[in-house]
């Protein structure tokens, strides 16, 4: 997000901020997890987030709104250890993302934005898509998506999923993309144009990687152009390919992350010909013992040297607890754990990326949207409980 758009945000009064809507269940997880992990059929609620953005919290409105950007205040480090805890109870500042709780007021078709902000797909008990895709714009309008028709993701078993998940948005907010059974289809949100690009096979998970879009599904990926559509095989698994730094270089190396407990790697590959440079043992050397990663799930985020995933993890209290880690891309070591507990639901808490400002952002029961500070151990939400799949742009 630059500057320019946070200002074009904050010139939005506060009164006309929605207020968040508590959700009246709990949380429907029906994720379909990788096939390569060894927690098969636990399926979980997806947010998704794409690219590094972060919205500044407006002030209240008594006194009047101060529309400049607020700077991050300098929180002196709380937790020396690399082990920190989220909160019973989260602090939910204002927030313009709080939009996303109210219907959409205009067709796509109708008002195209500049950049979007976020997608929001409202989904039912049932995990079924229960509404348009909402699609929030830099100038807090929210749209509905209603230049297409978008089928849930099936394997080959049958299983489904939300169309919408972790990577749809492009970092720039101006594209989406979408797999879907044979074939990939991009909207141009400043346009409302669609165009749909044909492949093979069951298609399930988009990352979006510089000048290319990455889909796939169990048995293969594409590497597919996004100026002229042009589509290869490469040699990865969209299921453990971490989404590349937005920021980076487009010659950047992919990462995925495999295997489980001793046998956790961090695999590097060429950006283009996704050959094997590397692989670096995953350890966990600063973190006290018992402490350890049990195995990765979910997309994992690069933001510059740094990777940030959710983990099933060995805590002091279980084997099989929830938790997120930040480890060094080039290494492998673990530099901070979020120990998340045992009362969460199985595969809760997928991170969604990564704000400017170094924090990891994640779903975090109540919220839908959390952030965390792994420097400061500071933890806060940033939206509240909706029922559905958001992705967020930077």
């Amino acid at each position: 997000m630059n500057e320019q758009d946070l200002r074009r945000l904050l010139t939005i009064s506060v009164e006309d901020v929605l207020p968040s809507q508590p959700a009246t269940a709990g949380w429907d997880r029906a994720r379909r997890t990788r096939r390569t992990r060894r927690a098969a059929g636990v399926v979980a609620v997806a947010v998704a987030l794409v690219g590094a953005g972060t919205v500044a919290a407006l002030r209240p409105p008594d006194p009047p709104p101060n529309h400049s950007v607020a700077p991050t205040p300098t929180v002196v480090p709380t937790h020396a250890d690399p082990v920190q805890h989220a909160p019973a109870e989260l602090a939910f500042p204002p927030d313009p993302l709080a939009r996303l709780g109210g219907p959409a007021t205009v067709p796509l078709s109708e008002r195209p934005v500049q950049r979007a902000l976020a997608l929001f797909q409202p989904t039912d008990e049932e995990n079924r898509a229960d509404g348009p895709v909402r699609v929030l714009g830099n100038d807090g309008v929210v749209r509905a998506l209603d230049v297409v028709t978008l089928a849930p993701t099936r394997d080959a078993g049958g299983n489904e999923a939300s169309a919408v998940k972790p990577g749809v948005l492009s970092p720039d907010g101006r594209s989406a993309a979408f797999a879907q059974t044979k074939e990939l289809v991009i909207v141009d949100l400043t346009t409302a144009g669609v165009r749909r690009i044909p492949l093979d096979g069951y298609l399930e998970l988009v990352i979006w990687a510089h000048d290319r879009v990455l889909v796939g599904g169990e048995d293969r990926t594409y590497a597919v152009d996004r100026i002229t559509g042009a589509a290869s095989r490469i040699d990865v698994s969209a299921w453990v390919l971490a989404a590349p730094d937005p920021e980076g270089s487009r010659e950047a190396a992919l990462i995925e992350l495999i295997g489980d407990r001793d046998d956790l790697t961090l695999r590097s590959r060429t950006a283009r010909e996704a050959t094997i440079r590397s692989e670096q043992r995953i350890t966990g050397d600063r973190l006290p013992s018992p402490y350890q990663i049990n195995e990765f799930y979910g997309r994992g985020w690069l933001h510059g040297e740094r990777l940030a995933s959710a983990a099933w993890i060995t805590s002091g209290e279980i084997d099989g607890a929830e938790g997120t880690a930040v480890l060094d891309a080039r290494t492998g070591a673990v530099s901070h754990l979020l120990d998340l507990g045992r009362q969460r639901a199985k595969g809760c808490c997928e991170v969604l990326g990564w704000d400017n400002k170094g924090a990891v952002l994640l779903r975090l029961e109540p919220a839908a949207l959390a952030r965390w500070n792994p420097e400061t151990g500071e933890v806060t939400g940033i939206v509240r409980e909706l029922r559905g799949v958001i992705a967020l742009a930077g």
